[in-house]
């Protein structure tokens, strides 16, 4: 059996495809993702900062989160599995629109049941992920 941490590290990879079909796969149907309300990635693109099911989850990960970042680069910090659950630890670098880099730390709690994800908790630095986005003044 593969193992929870083998699953999210798989997951990573299978992210960077942009194929929603392959990344609905990794999810269970009624799947969660849970980032923090008001960040600015959500208000960015006018999308939800709780997203439920496979389906809207890949989307956001193949498709949308791709109007405002490209050119990303994720750095591991860290990886930390006990049971079923994943902390992954990692710096993202990506390119916004206009050419503004973005930088900020994240911490994601993966939930795993099965071969599956059930739960993703993201944490991050919001008041420096909304600087970048939107400016200082905002």
């Amino acid at each position: 059996m593969t193992s929870p941490k083998d699953i999210v590290l798989n997951a990573w990879k299978t992210f960077s495809s942009r194929d929603a079909e392959r990344i609905a796969a990794l999810f269970t149907e009624d799947a969660e993702w849970i980032a923090p309300k008001g960040n600015a990635t959500a208000i960015a693109l006018d999308h939800t900062d709780h997203m439920v099911g496979a389906g809207q989850i890949a989307r956001f990960i193949a498709q949308e989160m791709h109007k405002l970042f490209s050119e990303i680069d994720i750095a591991f910090r860290g990886v930390h599995a006990d049971g079923d659950v994943v902390i992954v630890e990692e710096r993202m670098r990506a390119t916004l629109p206009g050419g503004t880099p973005y930088e900020n730390d994240y911490c994601f709690v993966f939930t795993v049941a099965g071969n599956r994800i059930r739960e993703v908790r993201e944490y991050m630095d919001t008041r420096k992920g909304w600087r970048m986005v939107f400016g200082e003044g905002t």
